[in-house]
């Protein structure tokens, strides 16, 4: 089994050379960069009230001086409507968002957390911090330059490239 994605990138360049592979080492390194970072937040939700998707969700929701909307929620972080939904129903049957109406769109419901909401997530997120804090120590000086390149790459791939 390719034990790099310059191996993959062979592999496929020898069955199928007319493919440009060169988006495998770099897609190849984002995902095993996730699988890292998953790898060391996981056993924190051992047993834990809430799930990462769910934390996820009520970080934003802790911070937000308004009610938000599910959309606002999926935009924001990246992920589908439907997920988006399924985790505030989830959180909602437990007490940790409340959903009410919203006067200007009566499809979109207006989303806060509740005062459990923001104790779980207080209580359980400095956990999830101080792991990835762990992770991340020995970038030590090359932190500002990953964290550059990672905001380009952002940029690129939301097609925002040339726009200030």
């Amino acid at each position: 089994m390719p034990s790099s994605p310059a191996e993959v990138r062979a592999q496929w360049a020898e069955h199928h050379p007319e493919l440009d592979t060169s988006p495998m080492e770099l897609v190849g390194l984002l995902k095993h960069v996730t699988g890292l970072l998953t790898h060391a937040v996981e056993p924190l939700y051992a047993g834990a009230p809430l799930t990462a998707p769910e934390v996820d969700m009520l970080i934003p929701l802790r911070h937000a001086k308004d009610p938000m909307i599910a959309r606002g929620l999926a935009d924001g972080l990246g992920l589908s409507r439907a997920g988006v939904s399924k985790t505030l129903a989830k959180l909602e049957k437990r007490g940790f968002i409340a959903r009410t109406p919203n006067p200007a769109d009566r499809r979109a419901a207006l989303v806060t957390i509740t005062p459990a909401g923001a104790k779980a997530v207080d209580a359980f997120f400095p956990r999830q911090l101080a792991a990835e804090v762990a992770l991340l120590k020995g970038l030590g000086e090359d932190r500002e330059w990953v964290l550059k390149a990672l905001g380009r790459l952002v940029e690129v791939m939301e097609g925002r490239e040339g726009r200030n």
